[in-house]
């Protein structure tokens, strides 16, 4: 009679517990992804500095100069489009690129921003009373000197 009254006790127990595992379970990895991303703009700031400060020859000109904003722009992206994870759907990536001048010794600013959208933790979160924004911004910074 007792093991009797114990039968269904284990899928209840599993009905109980299981919300709570899976907003852990998809909070660890939606929280890993935005620290991928952390991590992947901030080399992309890197790469698009490292690639500002270098002068390069011009043979049609005989001529040495630094890569334009444009050209730094198209690196972080290129680096940032290949490695984002945005689970959330499109997010934004700015590029911001400040010039102290284009001699050695200047100093080249690139600073990267993204938007993370959330894709599981918001909606879980939402039906607590919107405990997590519906997305973040991350942001990246790199100084370099001219060479």
């Amino acid at each position: 009679m007792n093991s009797r009254k114990q039968r269904g006790v284990a899928a209840v127990e599993f009905a109980i517990v299981a919300p709570l595992l899976f907003v852990l379970l998809f909070g660890i990895i939606e929280f890993s992804v935005v620290l991928f991303d952390q991590a992947t703009i901030t080399n992309a700031s890197r790469e698009g500095a490292r690639a500002g400060i270098v002068y390069r020859f011009d043979v049609n000109t005989d001529q040495v100069t630094p890569l334009d904003n444009a050209g730094i722009e198209t690196i972080v992206n290129n680096y940032a489009g290949g490695y984002l994870k945005s689970l959330g759907g499109a997010s934004s990536l700015t590029t911001i690129i400040i010039r102290e001048g284009t001699n050695a010794g200047d100093d080249l600013t690139v600073t990267v921003n993204y938007t993370y959208t959330f894709l599981v933790l918001r909606p879980l979160m939402g039906l607590l009373g919107g405990i997590l924004p519906d997305a973040i911004n991350l942001s990246a910074t790199s100084v370099m000197r001219m060479e």
